[in-house]
């Protein structure tokens, strides 16, 4: 069966919403998942799953079995390895070989956001940053430092009205190697 990556949300920031790696590990098998491996502190868990639910259907699964753990609710995106190889393979931002990509940053949507949510987005520009939504992706382009951006979760998710979560380019780089 494929690999499927969880992209957990706002987990281990600034002391809050603490969850320790082996205790998530610990948690995805008891949810009956193998091959679990999990890569930094911020939540992003490598596993294979036992059935064929989809990937909405994982999340809340794992979101519900979270907030019943540890008390506390926490986002969960997940997609196959392949979804993330083609993220990683379509970023209009980044060309492989020897480019800084410290600006780059990948915005993960739970879901399609509708076209009415799309055409509203389109209205708002930030230079020098700038971002470009195509499906569940959004390929983030950020001058000085993401966390000085505008372009965030709560932008996205407040303007597109789904979930989100965002990973750096070298992270995204990384979850599609350990997840090969």
């Amino acid at each position: 069966m494929d690999k499927k990556i969880a992209i957990l949300r706002g987990i281990n920031v600034g002391g809050k919403r603490k969850i320790l790696m082996a205790d998530l590990k610990s948690l995805f098998k008891e949810l009956g998942y193998s091959e679990i491996s999990t890569y930094i502190q911020s939540g992003n868990v490598i596993f294979t799953p036992a059935d064929k639910a989809d990937e909405k259907e994982m999340a809340n699964k794992i979101e519900k079995a979270i907030e019943e753990k540890f008390g506390f609710e926490v986002p969960v995106i997940v997609r196959t390895a392949k979804d993330l190889q083609k993220t990683l393979s379509n970023n209009p931002y980044y060309k492989d070989g020897e480019m800084d990509i410290s600006p780059l940053h990948i915005t993960f949507l739970a879901q399609n956001p509708t076209s009415e949510n799309l055409d509203k987005i389109k209205t708002f520009d930030f230079p020098p940053d700038k971002y470009t939504i195509e499906g569940k992706d959004v390929f983030i382009y950020c001058e000085g430092k993401y966390h000085q951006s505008k372009l965030t979760n709560n932008f996205f998710e407040n303007k597109l009205k789904v979930k989100a979560t965002t990973r750096n380019l070298k992270t995204l780089k990384k979850l599609c190697e350990l997840s090969q």
